[in-house]
Parts: structure tokens; C-alpha cells; sequence
């Protein structure tokens, strides 16, 4: 049974029901498998020794989170090397390719968790009532350590892109 976490997430007046665990500066990130182009496998061990800003939104296809996710697009070419931005969305493989070429996104990877929601329940971000993602932001660093947890408490608000950049460069030179 996964742990709920009742009134952390909104839409609107309408309190939301996260499943899965608050993860928190200093855990260990949680393994996870999604689907990349073409429904491949991607998992977080795929990006061992990088450092993974993993951005989770609703869908690609509402204006906070296409806005959200071409921010990231556009704050990439300020990251060192070493540093891998993933978007998840429950949205399919497909439809996210079709929106990141109309949308001239190519330096941000993104990646469904629409078969088992491994990555919804794993990082606490499943909202129970839509079974789409929540908006949060996690910085994982080199070591697989978790150095930046931001959960948007709503959903329309986008998240402190700053602070994400700050925890990935601090990560990276670390």
C-alpha cells in the first residue's frame, strides 16, 4: 500500500492526494524505469555519473508545463556537461515527440511513466485523483544522492528554476 499524502498538492480550491513517499534532500533516489522515444526503456542508472535534474509535470500538452519544460530547454546550454535534464509526464512517448519537435525542445529528455507509474510512486508524485504526475523538481547528483527536492504545491505555479540550476552546478562541481 503507498503512502498518501493528502492536501501538499492543489488544483485550484480542489486538495490533491499524492501516493508514494516525500522524498528529501540526502535520500538515496529511488531507481526507476520509464519510456523514452520509441517506448524504450529509460531507467535513472542510464545517466550514472551525470548529474539529473528530473522535472515531473502533468502534461506536455497544458501551458505551465510546456512553459516549464522550455525553460529547462533553454537553461540547459548554461549547465556544465555533465548535467542531464529529464522531464516525466504521463503523457505517451509519441505525443511527447510530436510536442518536443513543434516546440524546438531537443536538449531536455523526455520520458512516460504511463505503463507502471514506477516513477509516480517511487518519488511521491502520483496524484491519486487524475493519475497524472504532480509538478516537482529533484536534483540527483553524481552519487545518486538526492541534493534539491521541490514539490510545487500547485499546480498551475511553476517551479523555482533557480534553486534546480543552483543544486545541478553545485552538484556537478562537486
Amino acid at each position: 500500500m503507498l503512502e498518501e499524502r493528502t492536501g501538499v498538492f492543489a488544483a485550484g480550491d480542489n486538495k490533491l492526494t499524492l501516493l508514494g513517499p516525500e522524498i528529501k534532500v540526502g535520500d538515496n533516489a529511488p531507481g526507476f524505469t520509464v519510456s523514452g522515444a520509441g517506448l524504450k526503456p529509460v531507467s535513472l542508472a542510464d545517466t550514472a555519473g551525470k548529474v539529473r535534474i528530473i522535472a515531473s509535470v502533468p502534461s506536455l500538452d497544458t501551458g505551465v508545463c510546456s512553459d516549464e519544460t522550455q525553460k529547462f530547454n533553454e537553461l540547459a546550454g548554461s549547465l556544465p556537461d555533465d548535467v542531464t535534464i529529464l522531464t516525466v509526464s504521463m503523457d505517451l512517448p509519441f505525443a511527447q515527440a510530436r510536442w518536443c519537435g513543434a516546440n524546438n525542445v531537443d536538449k531536455v529528455q523526455t520520458v512516460s511513466d504511463f505503463k507502471s507509474r514506477e516513477f509516480g510512486d517511487s518519488y511521491g508524485v502520483h496524484v491519486k485523483e487524475s493519475g497524472l504526475l504532480a509538478r516537482a523538481v529533484f536534483v540527483v547528483g553524481k552519487d545518486d544522492v538526492v541534493k534539491h527536492v521541490e514539490y510545487v504545491p500547485i499546480i498551475s505555479q511553476l517551479p523555482n528554476f533557480d534553486a534546480a540550476l543552483d543544486a545541478a552546478k553545485a552538484a556537478s562541481a562537486s
